[in-house]
């Protein structure tokens, strides 16, 4: 399969080597290997009316109509406020509005009620999920994604490494300043990831319909974290995407990330913590002295609802 090597990183996660681009002969090594499999792409879109129907487009014309790879497209529309819905719709996506798989399954918010919703409505063997704001986006990122998958069945998930480039705002704040000290501190064998909190990234339906999933921004280290408790962490790799960009944050917005992060991991871990110990209700306290709670409930596993419970109208 297209030449895949994998190297171990300190006896976990592996990291499988790629071609920058992928051949003709390479693409059709993947179609032969996909053997009746399916593919879902699944973008959580919110207010992103400017970079969603670029995304859509190219995903619908060069990896479903031209080459079937992609069996299934899916927009998930977190209560946008712009046309990102009728963008994304336009381009080619089916898309699911949240409110719809809120009127289902009760209310939630964040990224990972968003992720948990697109395993919920759609049916690929495979999940690959972007985030609907990159602007750098090749088709090969879903084919580098699914390969190890495709090739290796003790792989659960792949996640994506790339290069951000600084001059454009860099990246992985979050991840370096928060993720990597307590990966570091409570789980070493997580460590040889270069970029844990990705918004692209691929797994297995089978792995992820037995996970529960954090409605906040710890929903990417949550997963990792239960996927090499329950199939090891060498069945969590990682494929250099190149160059990634994207709508940069500011440190505001990101400390309510960083707050959620850092809660989820500890959680794992088992590490109690002071705040909210009476309440349930953990918060992240500004220096004005306002206090934004953090959004650390759960939904639960796809695998645990009843069939009928499943579907979304």
């Amino acid at each position: 399969m297209v030449g895949l090597k994998s190297t171990a990183l300190h006896e976990a996660v592996r990291t499988f080597a790629v071609p920058d681009r992928l051949a003709p002969a390479d693409l059709a090594r993947i179609i032969a290997a996909k053997a009746g499999r399916t593919v879902s792409v699944c973008i959580p879109c919110r207010d992103e009316a400017a970079t969603i129907g670029s995304l859509v487009s190219v995903i619908r014309r060069e990896l479903m109509d031209e080459t079937g790879i992609v069996d299934e497209l899916i927009v998930l529309d977190d209560r946008s406020t712009d046309d990102s819905a009728l963008v994304a719709a336009h381009a080619g996506a089916r898309v699911v509005s949240i409110d719809d798989v809120h009127a289902e399954h009760g209310n939630g918010h964040g990224k990972g009620n968003a992720l948990w919703a697109t395993v919920l409505v759609s049916s690929g063997d495979l999940v690959v999920w972007c985030d609907g704001d990159v602007t750098s986006f090749e088709p090969d990122w879903v084919l580098k994604l699914i390969t190890p998958l495709l090739d290796d069945p003790t792989v659960a998930m792949i996640k994506a490494l790339y290069h951000r480039p600084t001059k454009y705002g860099g990246g992985g704040r979050t991840t370096e300043l928060v993720a990597r000290p307590l990966m570091s501190r409570f789980f070493p064998t997580l460590t040889g990831l270069a970029q844990p909190l990705s918004g692209e990234y691929a797994a297995r339906r089978d792995v992820l319909e037995q996970l529960e999933f954090v409605q906040g921004w710890g929903v990417e280290m949550a997963l990792l974290i239960d996927i090499a408790e329950s199939h090891g962490a060498a069945a969590i790799g990682q494929v250099d995407l190149g160059s990634r960009l994207h709508r940069h944050r500011s440190l505001h917005s990101l400390s309510v990330q960083a707050a959620e992060v850092t809660a989820t991991m500890l959680d794992r871990a088992g590490v109690t913590t002071a705040s909210g110990a009476d309440t349930g209700e953990q918060m992240l306290t500004r220096s004005d002295g306002s206090a934004v709670p953090l959004n650390l409930t759960t939904r639960p596993a796809v695998a645990s609802l009843a069939a009928g419970d499943r579907a979304v109208s």
